[in-house]
């Protein structure tokens, strides 16, 4: 195996993770302000960064795994639902604060419901994560061994 071929797959991760914290900031800023942002992650780090970082390691692996198949998998469908649960998870410390915004729509129920169980669907978002590692881990493992398997005949 040669060092180079996870560079690529290195970086996408860790830009995928840098965009995720991006839309955290950008959300919470544009909802409460930038202190409000500021605050929340100080409060939340750990579980903003470990959603984030999980996302990342899922992205890059993806990446690597579409590398060496040169195709698509049901992969993607799983690194886009943990990215998505990922980053509902870290929004919802915030939505308490959209009844500010939102109380036309009826939304206040459901933003304080969330609101309620902030840090449980941070839980569930890094079980989504820690699921989708697993998965996509697996499926690129079984990818690099089928394929040094291919290259051996």
């Amino acid at each position: 195996m040669e060092p180079g071929k996870f560079v690529k797959p290195i970086r996408s991760g860790v830009l995928a993770s840098a965009l995720l914290l991006g839309a955290y900031f950008v959300v919470l800023t544009l909802v409460s302000g930038w202190e409000f942002a500021r605050t929340q992650f100080a409060a939340y780090w750990y579980f903003v960064v470990a959603l984030a970082v999980g996302f990342g390691v899922q992205f890059g692996l993806y990446s690597y795994l579409r590398r060496i198949t040169r195709h698509t998998d049901a992969s993607s469908k799983v690194v886009t639902v943990s990215g998505a649960t990922s980053t509902g998870a870290m929004i919802s410390c915030c939505a308490h604060y959209l009844t500010n915004v939102l109380p036309v729509l009826g939304a206040t129920g459901v933003v304080a419901l969330v609101a309620q169980y902030q840090v449980e669907l941070f839980w569930v978002g890094l079980a989504f994560n820690l699921a989708g590692m697993f998965y996509v881990g697996r499926k690129a493992i079984e990818a690099s061994r089928h394929m040094a398997l291919m290259e051996g005949h």
